[in-house]
């Protein structure tokens, strides 16, 4: 099984795909440019100003940040069509391809549970209340590969204490949107029981590393990766980074996480990357980075220790939590 899929992934991603930095810098400003022109001239003619998901400039101006890798960037095009997002199919082609008519506008999250200030707003109200930043994230998928991308996001903790816990708030517990009309899965009732659902510890939700995403490569997320928010947690497999977000609960008791519910002896709760546990029935020792013809070694929880490893100091790293 890890051959297959060693061999599959090196036949389709070769490392002359890979963007190169000075190109996607380019391309940055290239799009601030293009962004600021088109305000200007919207000003200029009397027309309606642009609104907040039409100002691509938001997005390629997001400030740089130093918890962001130098390591080489995944190419945008492996990285939107090489995809998990079961709700569109269970293929890595089949999100890019079946996502096309999904309509991430309009879009309401709620913020809800053990919390003084409940929050409902619409996406765009939501992610324009705090400054986007540019992080460069390791993301490291259970079936043994890994990317290195771009995103444009918030701290999820600024959402979290816009929203005032209560005392009693010890986790956060995600949903996905669920709709038949968006989604293939939904209406087949394939694959897993739906909607998608994800969950932290509230300390990791809090953790300067965890971020809510609205973009990538300077521009809107796409919506086969998971439009117009989704959660980014890089030190755990990318399956808890839940896609598409509509409901942010905070609550007292540990709340469901869909595939651990699933398949609870091979997705562990924490699903922390841990090259010395195999959560799944093959090794998670090395990754195959998507477009490198070679395996590398695996880091523990994904090379993020020195930001989250005080948070599993009372957890045994040999076990699969």
């Amino acid at each position: 099984m890890k051959r297959t899929l060693a061999s599959r992934l090196n036949a389709e991603i070769v490392p002359s795909e890979i963007t190169d930095r000075d190109v996607y810098l380019n391309r940055r400003q290239f799009l601030a440019s293009a962004g600021g022109a088109a305000a200007g001239a919207a000003l200029l003619l009397g027309a309606p100003a642009l609104s907040w998901s039409q100002d691509r400039s938001r997005f390629a101006n997001a400030a740089p940040s130093p918890y962001s890798t130098g390591e080489e960037q995944t190419a945008f095009e492996q990285a939107t069509t090489y995809n998990n997002f079961w709700e569109f199919g269970k293929q890595k082609w089949e999100p890019a391809q079946n996502s096309g008519d999904f309509e991430p506008r309009p879009w309401t999250v709620t913020v809800s549970g053990e919390v003084g200030a409940p929050l409902t707003l619409d996406v765009d109200d939501l992610i324009g209340r705090f400054s986007l930043e540019e992080r460069i994230y390791r993301l490291r998928c259970v079936e043994g590969w890994s990317m290195v991308i771009p995103w444009v996001g918030f701290p999820l903790s600024e959402m979290i204490k816009a929203a005032e816990p209560t005392s009693k708030a010890k986790f956060v517990h995600f949903v996905t949107l669920y709709s038949k009309e968006q989604f293939p899965a939904h209406r087949s009732n394939a694959y897993l029981p739906w909607p998608y659902e994800e969950a932290l510890r509230l300390d990791e939700a809090m953790n300067e590393l965890t971020v809510m995403a609205a973009g990538m490569y300077g521009q809107e997320l796409t919506n086969q990766n998971g439009a117009p928010l989704r959660l980014l947690v890089p030190w755990k497999y990318g399956f808890k980074s839940i896609k598409s977000i509509v409901s942010i609960e905070l609550t007292e008791d540990q709340p469901k996480a869909t595939w651990n519910a699933a398949n609870p002896r091979w997705y562990g709760w924490y699903s922390n990357v841990n090259p010395r546990v195999n959560p799944v029935p093959y090794s998670q020792a090395t990754e195959t980075r998507i477009g490198e013809n070679r395996r590398r070694r695996t880091e523990l929880f994904n090379g993020y220790g020195e930001y989250v490893a005080h948070l599993y100091e009372d957890l045994d790293l040999r076990r699969n939590y």
